[in-house]
């Protein structure tokens, strides 16, 4: 009983939940702003939704992921929120006016390069 009392003591400050850094919140907000931001709209499981009704509905699986520690990187909450339905498995499109529709997943992280690359450098 006494080695697991110290066990458990030991392995305490490993088990604390990690947030998500500074940076990976400012990262992931800028993704729901970018959507925001956007003339695309969003689809999920074949339906077709505007930007404000597609933020909504990330922001509450990011809340989702976040309660379970799950979403700590923008790439992350890329992969477990905004590239595919967590019910049916299917995959989110975005349309915007003059391109092709393509993979939300594909749309983000091209928002998110091009956040990092609009990051000015720390000084």
């Amino acid at each position: 009983m006494r080695r697991w009392t110290v066990l458990c003591v030991l392995l305490l400050p490993f088990a604390a939940p990690a947030a998500p850094s500074p940076t990976a919140k400012r990262e992931i907000q800028g993704l729901m702003d970018a959507l925001s931001a956007s003339s695309c709209e969003f689809q999920r499981n074949g339906t077709w939704h505007g930007r404000e009704e597609a933020r909504k509905h990330l922001q509450r699986k990011y809340d989702y992921l976040l309660k379970r520690d799950l979403a700590d990187t923008a790439e992350q909450f890329i992969e477990r929120a905004a590239s595919k339905s967590s019910i049916s498995g299917r995959a989110y499109q975005v349309r915007c006016p003059g391109q092709p529709v393509q993979p939300a997943a594909a749309w983000f992280k091209a928002a998110l390069a091009a956040l990092r690359g609009s990051a000015a450098p720390a000084r």
